[in-house]
């Protein structure tokens, strides 16, 4: 008998035990030096993500360093901080097929360098359209889309 697979939603909700925050390992402590990592829940991500308000941004670097700041950490985990993004923006998109209105705005969320998140639901297209929407100008950069002068709209 196969396990039904869990929705994105129920992905979001289970916290795994977790934030909790542990001390880096040496192969972590040779690139970011000594310190704890925080490990966060993906509901506190989705948080973060959720309060951006429509014409402002936040990347997942800013999210990470909330994060960190919130829990006392050195740093927070760049690995699943941005699988608990992609998880909430999947998530996001579940609530919207559902017909709910108020789900988490994740196009809002930019990787490094106000870079468009591929892993996002419909990929850059998708997050390229929303963002264009909202009067945000994405162009190529490279092998990338980026959001122009992102940084003015970052929320502080």
């Amino acid at each position: 008998m196969s396990k039904r697979r869990k929705s994105w939603k129920e992905k979001l909700e289970d916290s795994k035990d977790l934030p909790k925050v542990e001390e880096m390992l040496e192969k972590m402590r040779r690139r970011w030096g000594e310190g704890t990592i925080l490990i966060p829940s993906p509901k506190e991500v989705d948080e973060l993500m959720r309060a951006v308000p429509r014409g402002k941004l936040i990347t997942l670097d800013e999210i990470r360093k909330r994060l960190a700041e919130r829990h006392g950490a050195t740093i927070t985990c760049p690995m699943t901080t941005g699988i608990f993004a992609r998880i909430a923006a999947y998530a996001a998109e579940e609530e919207a097929a559902e017909g709910k209105r108020d789900i988490t705005p994740y196009w809002r969320t930019l990787k490094r360098g106000g870079a468009l998140n591929e892993k996002f639901p419909g990929g850059v297209e998708a997050q390229k359209r929303r963002l264009e929407e909202e009067g945000h100008k994405v162009t190529k950069k490279g092998k990338k889309y980026v959001v122009e002068e992102f940084e003015k709209y970052l929320i502080s």
